[in-house]
């Protein structure tokens, strides 16, 4: 069964909702740059009234790697999602069981630049590329690209973002067949406040396909 990631999360509230109703993991976007950011204290505040075997994310973009080991310490998080130009050193740095990287690609001759990353992150993130912003455009992801990702590096698990919502989703992990899907936008009534029945249905939705 697909596994599911709610992010951009700000709240507790958000946060026990979504496990409730059947997420996976639980996304905190720690990049001032985001109209979902959250500071490493709140992080802190959430994780740690969380029930056990809940996977924390922590989303960082192009931060220096040695401050994302210490938040990832500090706020209880046990991932780290790449989200900008971070090469593939940086995510060794940082670990490899540690590291989901993201990829915005957008073309078909663009899947090679994957490759370096194997063997160094411990799942990759597909999501749409935006010339304004690093995520949550609400703007679907090509599936054909996401498809060709998968077939090329079958040995590493294939995250699918952008754009997913509670209307496509089903379709999204028929077609693609994802390790797991990640959504923000798909399940807001703004950023960052989530609306709970597009959580539900969204969960239901991407675990029933």
């Amino acid at each position: 069964m697909v596994k599911v990631k709610i992010c951009g999360l700000t709240g507790l509230k958000d946060a026990l909702y979504a496990l409730e109703a059947g997420a996976d993991a639980l996304g905190f976007i720690i990049y001032e740059g985001s109209k979902r950011f959250i500071k490493v204290t709140d992080v802190r505040h959430i994780t740690s009234q969380l029930p056990p075997f809940v996977t924390k994310v922590g989303v960082f973009v192009n931060e220096d790697p040695r401050k994302v080991l210490e938040i990832l310490s500090y706020a209880h998080l046990d991932l780290a999602q790449l989200h900008g130009e971070e090469p593939p050193e940086v995510c060794n740095y940082i670990g490899a069981n540690r590291v989901i990287k993201v990829f915005r690609l957008k073309s078909l001759d663009e899947v090679e630049k994957i490759r370096p990353y194997i063997g160094k992150v411990r799942a990759i993130l597909l999501d749409t590329f935006s010339e304004d912003s690093y995520g949550g455009t609400g703007k679907t992801f090509n599936w054909d690209i996401a498809k060709a990702v998968k077939e090329k590096f079958p040995e590493v698990p294939l995250i699918l973002s952008g754009g997913l919502n509670p209307e496509n989703v089903a379709s999204a992990v028929k077609e693609v067949k994802p390790f797991a899907v990640d959504v923000s936008s798909g399940v807001e009534e703004s950023p960052g406040k989530k609306d709970p029945k597009k959580v539900e249905a969204f969960i239901k939705a991407a675990k029933c396909s």
